[in-house]
């Protein structure tokens, strides 16, 4: 299963304490039209959860940031602690999420229901490309390589022209983010990198 990494990264608590549920906005951008992007999250005790795209037809998310339209139909697949998958969204529909002022499809996702406290996974991905299921660990319906313009890019299913970005809520949880190895190297991790080699080169030069 290809994970694909963040091109950009934003996740905003918007209450305090570790022990509060939060909500949590993640914005990012796809390579190839068959990437999936996963999140982790924890719950606390029973509750309401949320989980909500903004890209198709765009607007303003948890965290009061406006996203633009344009982004591919995004679909959703729920798994628990063990990686069985407990539900997958297609879209909401109107009146649930708003209809794209182009293609006037209301194609977000916004899926809502009680979760008993524990830690989760969610993942998102291009329509049709579908968790194989019953577990996470099955992958997807266009995992790999050869598959990765199975939509001839980024295209709903009427073909309209669509592009690779997203944006994603997870609301009234107690933590959420993206697992580590799926987190690219921020840009000044690297220089700084760059520039502990440069010294040590230096002192080893000096050496000899």
């Amino acid at each position: 299963m290809k994970l694909k990494s963040l091109a950009s990264i934003l996740a905003l608590s918007l209450t305090m304490g570790a022990a509060s549920a939060a909500d949590f906005s993640f914005t990012g951008e796809f390579e190839h039209d068959n990437d999936v992007q996963q999140f982790t999250f924890n719950v606390g005790t029973l509750s309401s959860v949320s989980l909500r795209s903004w890209s198709y037809a765009g607007g303003v998310n948890a965290a009061g940031n406006t996203i633009a339209r344009g982004g591919f139909d995004p679909i959703l697949a729920l798994f628990n602690d063990a990686g069985v998958r407990i539900g997958e969204q297609d879209d909401a529909g109107c009146p649930a999420v708003p209809n794209d002022a182009v293609t006037n499809s209301c194609w977000d996702t916004f899926y809502t229901l009680d979760l008993a406290a524990g830690n989760y996974t969610v993942t998102v991905q291009q329509y049709d490309n579908f968790s194989v299921g019953p577990n996470l660990s099955n992958g997807f319906r266009y995992d790999g390589a050869a598959n990765q313009n199975f939509r001839n890019g980024f295209m709903d299913v009427n073909n309209n022209q669509r592009d690779a970005h997203w944006a994603f809520d997870i609301l009234n949880v107690n933590d959420a983010r993206v697992p580590p190895n799926d987190v690219p190297e921020p840009a000044s991790l690297a220089l700084l990198g760059l520039g502990l080699a440069g010294l040590a080169a230096a002192r080893r030069r000096r050496a000899k």
